[in-house]
């Protein structure tokens, strides 16, 4: 069992090398894995259910007790990267199909691997989770409504459509997980170390399978996707963490709003593409490159701050022995 939990761990850790080496394979062997986009609803509501299987009451009670924090995540979550994909969009003179999925991405609640981010940069991970847990729940409502309003220019948006997908893949999944790890707490708690890896293989799939399906897409537009997705991130990332310094939070706060902010559900981006958008193959396309993009930027950003905050501890050590 310690054997299977350590692979779980390791693969948890290393999900932005899992999903560089499958969308390496999937790009040279698309047909081994483009059969996974017509399950892309499938996947992310597993990775949903598995999101909901770890929520404990007690992570709710973050709601009431740091407020402030919370609040403020959730609107710049809902405001940085939605300006900042619309900026960029106009800015790069996108195409419509470009245009769209980089707006979903930045419409998109905050995703699960920021809460791992969060913990290898030594940030506070209850405030993660918590911004993660609101950001999703209000995703049925804001998501919707941001791409209709930003998108619009570009392509007809429903937004009762989109509400209606964000219910179906990304709220009933969380909300089933609650309840059942309501009604089977121990039973939960044996597997919970082993829950990680249903969240893991389902974005590898879901990225795989998009990539697989667009190679030779990404072979043609590729270069400007990844350019305008490098600079959405990195604006989310360093927008997110100046915020929170102005609003004067300690450090780990910091840390783990600019992460939040910085790291999307592109997973929710990719489905809600696929699901609604039919007519724009390419809306995908943003969405994959930044689920690889921004957990690779994530880590980078992870120990910058890790040691940012190690040397202040130092510090600190050094006054005191010196006073």
């Amino acid at each position: 069992m310690n054997r299977v939990k350590n692979i779980c761990s390791f693969m948890s850790n290393n999900i932005a090398v899992l999903i560089i080496v499958f969308s390496v394979i999937a790009f040279f062997y698309p047909k081994g894995f483009s059969w996974a986009t017509n399950y892309t609803e499938l996947f992310l509501g597993a990775a949903m259910f598995g999101m909901g299987l770890t929520i404990k009451a007690k992570d709710f009670r973050i709601v009431f007790t740091r407020p402030k924090e919370l609040f403020a995540g959730c609107v710049l979550q809902y405001t940085v990267m939605p300006i900042a994909a619309f900026l960029l969009a106009k800015a790069f003179q996108l195409t419509p199909d470009l245009a769209l999925g980089v707006i979903l991405v930045g419409c998109c609640p905050g995703g699960t691997a920021s809460n791992v981010i969060t913990y290898v940069a030594g940030g506070d991970v209850p405030l993660s989770v918590g911004m993660t847990i609101v950001s999703t729940l209000l995703a049925p409502v804001c998501t919707p409504l941001l791409v209709y309003a930003l998108a619009g220019s570009w392509v007809e948006v429903s937004i009762f459509a989109m509400m209606i997908s964000v219910v179906k893949v990304v709220l009933v999944p969380v909300l089933t997980g609650i309840l059942i790890y309501r009604i089977f707490p121990k039973q939960i708690d044996y597997i919970r170390d082993l829950l990680p890896l249903v969240s893991v293989a389902a974005i590898v799939m879901i990225i795989s399978g998009i990539v697989g399906t667009n190679a030779e897409k990404i072979v043609t537009c590729g270069a400007l996707v990844m350019l305008v997705v490098a600079l959405h991130n990195g604006v989310g990332l360093l927008l997110g963490t100046g915020a929170a310094k102005i609003l004067k939070m300690d450090e780990r706060k910091v840390t783990a709003i600019g992460i939040e902010v910085g790291m999307q559900n592109s997973g929710l981006a990719i489905s809600l593409a696929t699901a609604n958008f039919a007519a724009n193959p390419f809306a995908t396309l943003p969405g994959a490159i930044f689920s690889v993009w921004h957990n690779i930027s994530g880590t980078i950003y992870a120990g910058i701050r890790n040691r940012r905050t190690i040397k202040r501890s130092q510090k600190s050590e050094e006054a005191a022995v010196e006073a």
